[in-house]
């Protein structure tokens, strides 16, 4: 896992993730997809950093999802709220961290989402613990950059997790996505290609 210092539509629980499912619906079938031209491969011929075998297909969540606009994919450069309020931006924003190694930082802000819009009190209390066991254990392999104070504000609430537990800790790898990863993802051959991709469909149609 690398986390960069300096460097949510459905959302999965923290501790059912499927590798070989859709990246987003978990459905494991391709329905739900549509389809990016992969980015032109590095000189080596090997990929991104390590990913030689990804295919630069992006997936949308959700049953009555569809592909984005132009207008909408454009629209992701002007901010990074709108990126993170469409489903299809979450999507696609999550496939370039992946390929940066630190998705977990998006996994860890849906899975708080999720534990936002959550009223049962038993449920609240099992998922903030497997937020906890995933996202901020020093073992987890998942485990997210927060600092000190984050850290110690989030061990008292999880005496009494509530739905709030981790609004901290949320806001601290937003800024982190934000300030490190956002930047890079506007420069990236992810958003080059599929703002190309949009661009030509809608000249077409």
């Amino acid at each position: 896992m690398s986390r960069h210092e300096t460097s949510p539509t459905t959302v999965q629980p923290a501790s059912h993730h499927r590798p070989n499912a859709c990246c987003f619906c978990w459905c494991c079938c391709c329905s739900c997809s549509w389809y990016v031209p992969p980015p032109a491969p590095p000189p080596d011929g090997q990929g991104s950093r390590g990913q030689g075998g990804r295919q630069g297909r992006l997936r949308v969540a959700g049953p009555s999802a569809t592909k984005p606009t132009p207008e909408e994919v454009r629209g992701w450069a002007q901010s990074f709220d709108k990126l993170m309020k469409s489903p299809a931006g979450r999507n696609v924003f999550r496939e370039f961290l992946r390929t940066e190694y630190s998705e977990e930082n998006m996994l860890f802000w849906l899975a708080c989402e999720e534990l936002k819009n959550e009223c049962n009190t038993h449920t609240i209390d099992e998922k903030a613990r497997m937020i906890y066991e995933d996202y901020i254990s020093i073992l987890s392999p998942k485990e997210v950059s927060l600092d000190s104070r984050v850290r110690e504000v989030i061990n008292r609430k999880m005496q009494e997790p509530s739905s709030h537990t981790f609004d901290d800790a949320q806001l601290q790898i937003y800024t982190l996505m934000h300030r490190d990863s956002y930047p890079r993802f506007l420069n990236s051959a992810i958003y080059k290609s599929l703002l190309q991709s949009v661009s030509r469909s809608s000249s077409e149609s």
